[in-house]
């Protein structure tokens, strides 16, 4: 009888140890599991707003290479339209400097030229060594400009010149430089067809005042254009011969 007791107490004893044993391996893991738990959801909260900021940096690039390439693209079509309209007024300068008549003078080029009367003429001055016009250049070349669309069968002869500084044949060059000035603005913003205009006389050969002074050398850095008009009684416009036969540039401009 007492062998059996103590029999039955060593099974109680060890099974109470083992409920001890698992009890206490429980309440660890549910710890564990507690205080881990948290950590793993912060840690997936970060990756899924580290995916969401990926994204959103793509997203931003992606847009930023679109706008890129369409400026890009919007500056190389600008490109192309500048480049086309100087190409284009390139051309347009070339055809009026090759269409406008040069000759020594208007003597065996203009037939009937007794009918013709000046009624009108404006003159500029340049810069030394400069074929720019000037705000105030244009402002007198308005004025006269006015009377063109009224005026009836006329033709404009230009005249240019230079001081005596430098050569004779850079002097050309630069009076006829001076002279297609005038009339490019003329042509441009007055519709003057590039036949009407006759240049004469051009380089530092004509003087209009002494180039010993700064003032007369001044005076002679200019362009003069005068407005002749057909004053025949039939008024239609007169037969034109050629200002330059044989095509090159004349002698003595």
């Amino acid at each position: 009888m007492t062998h059996i007791s103590r029999t039955g107490f060593a099974a109680a004893s060890a099974v109470a140890a083992l409920s001890l044993v698992f009890t206490t391996g429980c309440s660890t893991k549910n710890y564990v599991r507690s205080q881990t738990e948290p950590v793993i959801q912060k840690t997936n909260e970060l990756d899924d707003a580290t995916a969401t900021n990926n994204r959103a940096i793509h997203d931003v690039d992606t847009r930023s290479q679109a706008g890129i390439q369409q400026a890009q693209n919007s500056a190389n079509t600008a490109q192309q339209n500048a480049q086309s309209a100087t190409q284009a007024a390139n051309t347009a300068q070339s055809s009026a400097q090759d269409a406008v008549n040069r000759a020594d003078s208007l003597s065996g080029v203009i037939a009937n030229l007794d009918n013709y009367k000046q009624v009108g003429d404006v003159s500029v001055t340049f810069a030394f060594n400069k074929s720019i016009l000037t705000k105030a250049d244009k402002d007198q070349l308005d004025q006269f400009g006015t009377q063109l669309s009224a005026t009836k069968s006329y033709i404009l002869e230009v005249t240019g010149g230079t001081d005596s500084v430098g050569s004779r044949e850079y002097n050309y060059d630069l009076s006829d430089r001076r002279a297609m000035a005038v009339v490019q603005y003329l042509a441009s913003k007055y519709n003057v067809p590039a036949h009407k205009f006759y240049l004469v006389g051009l380089g530092k050969d004509v003087e209009v005042d002494t180039n010993k002074t700064a003032e007369g050398r001044k005076k002679n850095r200019h362009v003069e254009v005068q407005l002749l008009s057909n004053t025949g009684d039939n008024g239609a416009p007169p037969a034109q011969g050629s200002a330059n036969p044989g095509g090159g540039s004349p002698s003595g401009r």
